[in-house]
């Protein structure tokens, strides 16, 4: 399949102090490029009728109504080939796959979603019955704060992990590794996400994992499929993409407190990360809820 030649690995803007992220937007075409990442994300879509979804190597025509969760690192995609003849509504939910300690997974009291988040790494479609019974709960979920936040989701989980009807989508479970997980990588990573708004030198950054600056190179390549500074202009563009989603910052501003020297450059490794300039990525995500 031609379109599964280019799948991208995206940067969502959840940082590792955040729970969940909720999307809620009202769309015409839906031509985000296939793609992966390591969080679990469900994808509510109502008034879809002609939207072909890809999840794994299942490609279908979508229903008016449908509610899917797909598992961390499985690529995915809803695409349509014209514009729709009214707006779809589409809610998605993103979470850490760290989200829930294994611990507490293993308690006889998680099983249900314990599973559920097991099977997900086929991707799983829900029936159409429970996604319009929780059409309400899902749609209100940002309206919640702290605690009570939490609870509702996790609500929202268990009834659909003991829901009836649900149909695995691929075939194969894709199995790549959440580079996150590496120690030394976690390391890199959390000191670039407290500093970056700061200058990183390779030296400083390099010294922190005890390596030099050639080992290092070769390790984050190896690890990421990109270099330092690919890896580097990855976080800083995570951040800039929240700043562009939850605040009325000017983009300059937001280009300079994520680290970027002029607006120039920031305008461009946007562009190339996120296929569409910042001030398109605000007006495609202005309807985002709330990241707690």
């Amino acid at each position: 399949m031609r379109l599964l030649k280019n799948v991208q690995r995206e940067i969502t803007p959840l940082t590792l102090e955040d729970s969940f992220l909720v999307f809620d937007r009202k769309k015409k075409i839906f031509d985000y490029p296939i793609h992966f990442h390591p969080e679990y994300e469900f994808n509510f879509i109502r008034n879809g009728k002609g939207i072909k979804r890809f999840v794994g190597d299942s490609f279908e025509e979508i229903d008016a109504v449908e509610l899917v969760l797909v598992g961390p690192n499985l690529h995915h995609g809803w695409l349509s080939d014209e514009s729709l003849d009214e707006n779809a509504h589409e809610i998605t939910i993103q979470f850490h796959d760290s989200l829930f300690h294994q611990g507490l997974l293993d308690k006889k009291i998680m099983k249900p979603i314990k599973n559920m988040l097991e099977r997900s790494s086929y991707g799983i479609l829900f029936s159409k019955e429970i996604s319009l019974k929780l059409y309400d709960s899902i749609s209100s979920l940002s309206e919640f704060q702290g605690m009570d936040y939490f609870i509702k989701f996790l609500s929202i989980l268990q009834d659909l992990a003991t829901s009836e009807g649900q149909t695995l989508l691929s075939n194969y479970a894709v199995d790549r590794p959440n580079f996150e997980n590496n120690k030394r990588l976690e390391l890199v990573y959390e000191y670039i996400n407290d500093h970056f708004k700061d200058k990183i030198k390779l030296d400083d950054v390099s010294s922190l994992v005890n390596m030099s600056n050639v080992s290092f190179n070769r390790f984050i390549k190896s690890r990421t499929g990109k270099t330092f500074i690919e890896y580097l202009n990855d976080i800083r563009i995570s951040h800039a993409s929240m700043k562009l989603i939850e605040g009325d910052h000017r983009i300059s501003e937001i280009a300079f407190e994520c680290g970027f020297n002029n607006i120039a450059n920031f305008n461009r490794v946007f562009k190339k990360i996120k296929n569409c300039t910042p001030t398109e990525f605000k007006e495609e995500f202005s309807g985002i809820k709330r990241i707690l």
